[in-house]
């Protein structure tokens, strides 16, 4: 197998996802478990893309996350940095839906966020062979939650260091994964200082940084080559280099957002791994960047279900070709 270009450390999960859109946590009658997290999701996305992609995370010793990483091994997906743990199980998470496919984290049943095994990533683990090959490392922010997982988040920017990996980090709030909301939006500010990329939706960088300006935030972060913004159907915006530009999203028959920006980001950096990190100077470049990430994040959502929906390079080709004759 091809080295991983691109390691995804964090967590994966099932998502449950309720059957009857626009009803309530009580109301809902049944789930259909779909595999996810987002780090997972964009590892899946990028070989689905073309770009070799590893994935680093815990599952427990259990079905559930026997299924996630055949799944992963399935897809083409390095899985030497999974660890498992003896007693905790994998995460599984219940989703609520909208009637227009808008999704709401709705908890973790009857067990507490930290019981479960993506909280336990063991640091001294960490297979170093595989930073000394990838160029980038995404990672979100979840795991600075957990005294394990953070110390592992802090080892793994010590070996990207070491071997010249660039970091992106997806922010991916989810309060629901924190016991103290007000301590995480400092530790997240710290956090973002040691990286290369940052994605954010416009939610989570007006309640980091008080703006969804992405020149403004790469300013103040000073030493930043990229932020990437997105708006679900209201598009995205960026600051890559020296360029700043807007991207309208596109219109297209949504039935599920899970994994949009997952896919996103994933978009974004096979496109970085094809054209090499210097052609951000050129703003034609940079601009068609994030189009087509956004190809990406919207193919997603036609289907249920994050990693399920996600698209091949030909049919984001085939989508932008039909696109640019309208």
């Amino acid at each position: 197998m091809t080295s991983p270009r691109v390691l995804c450390l964090g967590e994966i999960l099932f998502d449950l996802i309720a059957d009857q859109p626009g009803r309530s946590l009580e109301e809902v009658t049944s789930w259909t478990a779909y595999p996810g997290g987002a780090p997972a999701n964009v590892a899946t996305a990028l070989v689905k893309l073309g770009t070799p992609a590893g994935f680093i995370g815990c599952v427990g010793k259990d079905a559930p996350g026997e299924t996630l990483v055949e799944l992963l091994h399935s897809i083409g997906v390095d899985t030497t940095g999974i660890q498992h743990h003896n007693t905790a199980p994998t995460r599984e998470i219940y989703v609520l839906r909208s009637e227009t496919g808008d999704r709401q984290f709705a908890g973790f049943g009857s067990r507490d966020t930290a019981e479960f095994a993506d909280t336990h990533l063991q640091a001294a683990q960490l297979p170093v062979s595989l930073f000394a090959n990838a160029d980038f490392l995404v990672l979100g922010t979840l795991e600075l939650a957990y005294p394990d997982t953070k110390a592992a988040i802090e080892r793994a920017l010590e070996l990207a260091e070491q071997h010249y990996v660039k970091v992106l980090v997806d922010v991916n709030w989810r309060s629901m994964f924190w016991q103290d909301v007000e301590a995480a939006r400092s530790i997240i500010q710290e956090f973002v200082k040691h990286i290369d990329f940052l994605k954010l939706a416009v939610e989570e960088a007006e309640w980091l940084f008080g703006t969804a300006d992405p020149g403004v935030i790469a300013h103040r972060l000073g030493d930043l080559e990229g932020v990437l913004i997105t708006d679900g159907d209201r598009g995205s915006a960026y600051c890559l280099g020296e360029n700043e530009g807007k991207v309208a999203a596109f219109e297209v028959d949504t039935e599920d957002t899970t994994g949009a920006g997952d896919s996103f980001v994933a978009g974004f950096l096979h496109q970085l791994c094809q054209q090499g990190v210097h052609v951000l100077s050129d703003p034609d470049a940079a601009k068609k960047m994030v189009i087509y990430a956004s190809a990406v994040g919207a193919l997603t959502t036609l289907r249920a279900g994050a990693i399920a929906a996600q698209p091949s390079a030909a049919e984001v080709e085939a989508f932008l070709y039909l696109h640019q004759q309208q």
